[in-house]
């Protein structure tokens, strides 16, 4: 039997909204993976990989000028520093957002119920033992919520339960990190007073609130503003791999002194120690990673946070079919069974307990 994950972060809404009229076929794998695009997530290949849950991000798209692989093109020839897209407006933003969370629900329904939207640990726990997938809801960059936080309640009501004030470009709320490589996290500016009260709100409605994207000032903020635990739901260590999407130790320190948690991005950007965005690579660094973060937070506070669906990801791994090659590779490097279950969902399932309550 695979070893059943909660993942901390994917992008397969975006992918199904991008999809249009075409997802469905995409989401089910009807053409047997004939007629679906090159992805990371769908049905079949989810139960095959034993990918049980996790964070479903809502995640609106610049308007990037001109071709978006001149970018990916450009992370894999470091040293760079990519600039950050033009602010997304409100309502632009709240129109794609709420077309995502829309294809959220319409994936359980669709689904006949192997796929499950879940609002608490409890839920989770009910699918995952029952064999359904257990869906969170997640924003990943708050520009469809305005400063008067009125959608804020909307989307939680719809089922919102975690959420990024950034992702990196700048939002109302605070300045995220550049796509910077060599380079820290330590970029300028932190959260805005609305970001401030974002922040207060989400620890009202028991909402998690995601690091990943946060620079070092806006980190700092966070840690002034609330008390609940700090989670980064798809980052990586500093200390192996310099770029500035990834956490330095006096922040990983943080993380675990607040009992937070960190998954482990699978994005090859942020896992290569030279920064770079292809596919070929081994196993070695993924561990180099997971050492560092074990040794900074403790067992208890790391998972995964695969970015599926969002970014490159290593050839060994491939796509959530190929999650338990990753598992291997953790037996091989020394890991015990109950580690690595703690890593593929326990860790997760604990720190969402933490933030949200019993």
């Amino acid at each position: 039997m695979a070893v059943q994950v909660f993942d901390g972060h994917n992008d397969l809404l975006l992918r199904l909204w991008r999809a249009g009229a075409r997802r469905e076929e995409i989401f089910l794998d009807i053409e047997g993976g004939a007629a679906a695009p090159v992805g990371h997530l769908d049905l079949p290949r989810m139960r095959a990989g034993g990918f049980a849950g996790g964070l479903f991000a809502i995640y609106v798209p610049s308007d990037f000028e001109g071709d978006p692989a001149d970018f990916l093109k450009a992370m894999d020839n470091p040293p760079y520093d990519m600039p950050l897209p033009d602010p997304v407006p409100q309502d632009r933003a709240a129109a794609v957002a709420l077309a995502q969370a829309g294809i959220f629900g319409w994936m359980e329904r669709v689904s006949a119920g192997t796929f499950r939207t879940c609002r608490d640990v409890a839920q989770i726990r009910a699918a995952m033992g029952a064999g359904a997938i257990a869906g969170v809801l997640h924003i990943e960059g708050a520009e469809a919520i305005g400063p008067d936080l009125d959608a804020l309640h909307l989307f939680h009501a719809a089922g919102l339960r975690s959420l990024g004030p950034v992702w990196s470009r700048p939002t109302v709320f605070g300045h995220g990190v550049p796509f910077r490589f060599p380079a820290d996290p330590d970029t300028g500016e932190g959260l805005t007073q609305a970001g401030r009260a974002l922040i207060r709100e989400c620890a009202a409605l028991r909402i998690l609130v995601d690091v990943s994207h946060l620079n070092a000032q806006g980190f700092r903020d966070l840690m002034a503003v609330s008390d609940r635990p700090i989670v980064a739901t798809h980052s990586n260590a500093w200390a192996v791999t310099p770029s500035a999407r990834n956490l330095t130790d006096w922040q990983l320190d943080a993380i675990a002194e607040s009992d937070g948690m960190v998954g482990l991005n699978f994005a090859t950007v942020f896992l290569r120690p030279d920064g770079r965005d292809s596919p070929e690579m081994g196993w070695e660094p993924v561990m180099r990673h997971l050492d560092h973060l074990i040794l900074r937070l403790g067992e208890g506070r790391v998972g995964l946070g695969s970015d599926f669906d969002g970014a490159t990801v290593p050839r060994g791994i491939g796509d959530a079919a190929g999650l338990p090659r990753l598992f291997e590779a953790m037996r091989a490097h020394g890991y015990d069974e109950a580690l690595i279950a703690r890593l593929a969902h326990g860790n997760w399932l604990a720190a969402l307990e933490r933030v949200w309550g019993d």
